[in-house]
């Protein structure tokens, strides 16, 4: 964990260096995952086999790396009650949040008589990534699944690393409306998406989060189909004064820092004997972790704790452009509402990011690596496209036409004038 104070006479060019640190992406990724990509491509579906006995060593066929109805229901069976109506508590509150995201359609026709507007239509087919390995993740499938679903989406497909499927996710996809499931995970998952392989049907976008072969896949295939975003290592940032206590923070900052060795937790206050506090308590709280582990591993490598007057806090958050940021003052908003990079804003003591990870509803697909300063999080318009609408009849067409032409001229463009030129002319 690293120590900083903005006080501190090279604090702008050390803290610029530690933004700058590569977290979580070997540099062979990208090689490797152009060789499955093109072998997908090529060969389909026996590619997608060879490559997933050969990694996650399970073999698979044709008939096996889909999940029945039946296996379906019987997973669903064995989720427990008090997960399922999680889930449903959570799906519920989803949903009603990404509703509200729905834009309007317009038509209006303007002073010359120009019939102009737009609408938006859902995309047809989604492909949804979600992890495997580390743990279960009932909330990526909510996350991704839901604005697809409220959208109108008509096909989500699901991909998952092949292995038990836990009870939990399919309650989650049940929930979600996801109307298949693969068994296949990796880069070979994501390029059976785009461009199919047997019966995996292709897809208009991929979305969900991945390990670096999965965000490479998604890089690489970005024009073939849509993506939301390449999602790296997961981020908070807790801006938080002495009145907190310190065991709460410590939680905080840990619950970001479990998720992987490559994530990264930053403590922003501005008490000394406070941060102290944090740190302590965070070691004594890795003792008692079942993901202590990793956990340790991420706040000793990418950790930091940083001494700042609080009013400074805002400026530092937009430096980071963290995908999570808390601020556990009182009235937070009066800093809250002067940052302007980052995925998600918790205000608080009582908003821990947690929340907003499985039940408060926004969206936790967010913005990584710095990425909030162009990007946004996951929501409904991820799923739905904007058409733009023209039409004009003969007196609105002859208001626009002088001037269309002498731009198509001016551009070098002899078709476009004369697409124009040949209705002026008409008799």
């Amino acid at each position: 964990m690293r120590r900083f104070a903005t006080s501190d006479p090279g604090f702008d060019a050390d803290f610029d260096a530690f933004l700058a640190e590569r977290r979580g992406m070997p540099a062979d990724v990208d090689d490797a995952v152009a060789g499955v990509l093109e072998a997908v491509l090529t060969e389909g579906l026996d590619a997608v086999l060879r490559y997933t006995e050969r990694f996650d060593r399970v073999r698979l066929t044709e008939q096996t790396i889909g999940v029945t109805p039946r296996e379906f229901q019987t997973g669903l069976d064995a989720c427990p009650d008090d997960v399922r109506e999680a889930i449903a508590f959570a799906a519920r509150r989803i949903r009603s949040y990404h509703e509200r995201q729905r834009p309007a359609d317009a038509r209006w026709t303007d002073e010359a008589g120009v019939e102009l507007g737009w609408r938006w239509t859902p995309i047809e087919a989604v492909g949804i990534y979600v992890p495997g390995g580390r743990a279960a993740y009932p909330s990526t499938v909510l996350m991704n699944a839901i604005p697809a679903q409220v959208a109108g989406v008509d096909r989500i497909a699901m991909v998952t690393p092949p292995g038990r499927l836990e009870p939990a996710v399919l309650a989650a996809a049940r929930e979600a409306g996801v109307t298949e499931i693969w068994r296949v995970g990796g880069a070979q998952a994501c390029a059976a998406l785009a461009f199919g392989a047997g019966p995996i049907r292709p897809v208009d976008k991929i979305v969900g989060p991945g390990n670096a072969y999965v965000t490479a896949a998604k890089r690489r295939l970005y024009g073939i189909v849509g993506i939301d975003a390449l999602a790296g290592p997961s981020e908070v940032v807790v801006v938080a004064d002495a009145a907190n206590d310190p065991t709460w923070i410590a939680a905080d900052l840990l619950s970001q820092a479990e998720h992987d060795p490559a994530a990264q937790s930053i403590l922003i206050t501005d008490d000394a004997a406070f941060a102290e506090a944090v740190a302590a308590a965070v070691e004594a709280q890795l003792t008692t972790l079942a993901t202590g582990a990793d956990a340790a591993a991420s706040w000793r490598d990418h950790g930091a704790v940083i001494l700042a007057p609080l009013d400074d806090a805002p400026g530092l958050v937009d430096r980071i452009a963290p995908e999570h940021v808390e601020f556990a003052i009182e009235a937070p908003a009066r800093l809250a509402d002067r940052v302007r990079h980052a995925g998600a804003i918790f205000l608080g003591r009582y908003a821990p990011e947690a929340l907003g990870d499985y039940v408060a509803g926004s969206n936790h697909v967010l913005p990584t690596s710095r990425a909030a300063r162009f990007s946004s999080g996951l929501s409904l318009y991820d799923f739905l496209k904007r058409t733009s609408i023209l039409g004009c009849d003969a007196a609105s067409f002859q208001a626009l036409a002088a001037a269309t032409e002498t731009l198509a001229v001016a551009e070098g463009l002899p078709a476009h004038a004369r697409s124009v030129s040949i209705r002026r002319n008409r008799p």
